[in-house]
């Protein structure tokens, strides 16, 4: 794992590294071409400045004239190689190629196309010419080295100091985005329990705490899926066993073809459907492909409607089933049949584990923008670090998985999709004495 990550750490630096050298290099060669064009081809030379006519122009600023200036070092300098004049400003010749002993001294000099010029000017009064007469193309560059020489070192130690820093930011970035990459292969082949640490700037900080939350999802939702096909499998095992059974009696004439053995499979296979009906609503539920028409229904109706469904089974276990209406206005926008599910399917629960002589009381209560319905039970309630999981599908109080109790542990698992498909939220606590509440609010 840190080798596989160490390499796409490696890889992405070298990726950055030869990206900014590239840039470097072609700048500098940018650079240094269009110099030497404009050194050696340009017809405005005489425009441009340069340190070595600022020497020039500074020497007689201090000097008030032109004597004495072969005395100093301007013209040991390399262009002075070539064949260099210097002019005053009509065009006489003072010095040439760094001496004022040749015959050419005292003479005008008429500028030609092959030279190259430049105009010497004090408080905007022309002084004098600089002149590099009749350049080779080897003069040329080497006269355009000599002026790109000290941009070349600054460059040099520019690009180092930027290389320098450029490289701490890289690594600044570099190693969370390599994380980052090579935790989304780990992901990719199925590691769903990669995560990677939340470090550099914000934004990769910001990302590398998405990748977590996406991979945590995605582990959940795969271990959802592996516990909802064994739950799926176990609960469909039982029934099938029993029919198999029947069948195979009846095949070998060990049952009777009709009554008891013949209505066991019939009771197993509307199980089965029930099971299958259950499992269809949900998945419907979860990707919010049911149709709901929404409409203004009474909350309280609905639960003295579900209240009156119940009551019969209520009273055969000695069950109190009552309904409070703790508020006047208790219309909602909701979908009648849905909404009259949930309070089914949270009441049907209720009277499950219940004991006889037990009590279960509905109260309904309104706000400005929503309603409360809370269905409660003074029953054994559920140990604290059960309640997260009521909700979760196959879940079920019993351990053991036993049916003695019926259900198909999908009952609250559609109660709460079909609560938040309609805007709504649902939760459920223990009551301070004993018992258990489920709390749902409906949006007004």
């Amino acid at each position: 794992m840190k080798s596989s990550a160490h390499e796409i750490r490696r890889r992405l630096l070298i990726l950055l590294l030869r990206a900014y050298l590239l840039v470097v290099l072609f700048l500098f060669m940018f650079f240094f071409a269009a110099t030497g064009y404009i050194l050696t081809d340009h017809p405005d030379l005489a425009k441009m400045r340069f340190p070595l006519v600022s020497e020039l122009e500074g020497y007689y600023i201090g000097r008030g004239s032109w004597q004495g200036v072969e005395d100093t070092l301007i013209f040991e300098k390399p262009v002075s190689a070539e064949r260099s004049m210097l002019l005053d400003k009509d065009m006489r010749v003072i010095l040439d190629r760094g001496s004022s002993a040749t015959p050419l001294v005292g003479s005008r000099y008429e500028i030609t196309s092959n030279d190259a010029a430049f105009t010497l000017t004090v408080n905007n009064q022309i002084i004098g010419f600089f002149v590099v007469t009749d350049m080779s193309f080897a003069g040329k560059l080497t006269f355009t080295l000599s002026i790109l020489t000290p941009v070349g070192i600054v460059s040099a130690f520019l690009a180092v100091f930027m290389g320098l820093v450029a490289g701490l930011l890289m690594r600044r970035y570099v190693n969370p985005l390599a994380d980052v990459i090579y935790a989304a292969r780990a992901v990719a082949d199925g590691k769903l329990n990669t995560r990677i640490q939340t470090e550099g700037p914000q934004d990769l900080r910001s990302l590398s705490e998405s990748f977590n939350e996406m991979a945590a999802s995605l582990e959940r939702n795969d271990k959802e899926r592996r516990d909802m096909l064994a739950d799926i499998a176990h609960e469909l095992r039982t029934p099938l066993s029993v029919i198999r059974g029947r069948l195979e009696g009846i095949v070998d004439g060990v049952y009777p073809d009709n009554g008891l053995p013949v209505s066991t499979a019939l009771e197993q296979t509307y199980l089965m459907q029930r099971l299958v009906d259950d499992l269809r609503l949900l998945t419907l539920a979860e990707s919010r492909q049911l149709h709901f028409e929404s409409k203004p229904v009474d909350l309280g109706n609905l639960a003295q409607h579900v209240i009156d469904l119940f009551q019969a089974e209520a009273k055969e276990k000695d069950i109190s089933l009552s309904l409070n209406r703790l508020s006047e206005n208790l219309t909602i926008h909701a979908d009648a049949q849905r909404a009259e599910q949930v309070i089914a399917n949270l009441v049907n629960n209720a009277l499950r584990y219940v004991p006889e002589n037990g009590r279960i009381w509905i109260d309904v209560s309104s706000d400005v923008n929503a309603a409360l319905l809370s269905v409660n039970d003074n029953g054994a309630g559920l140990p604290e670090e059960d309640l997260p999981f009521i909700f979760d599908r196959f879940w079920r109080k019993e351990k053991s998985r036993s049916r003695h109790t019926g259900g198909t542990g999908l009952g609250l698992a559609i109660t709460k999709q079909l609560v938040e498909a309609q805007g709504g939220s649902i939760e459920a606590r223990n009551l301070s004495a004993s018992g258990l509440q489920v709390s749902v609010t409906f949006k007004k």
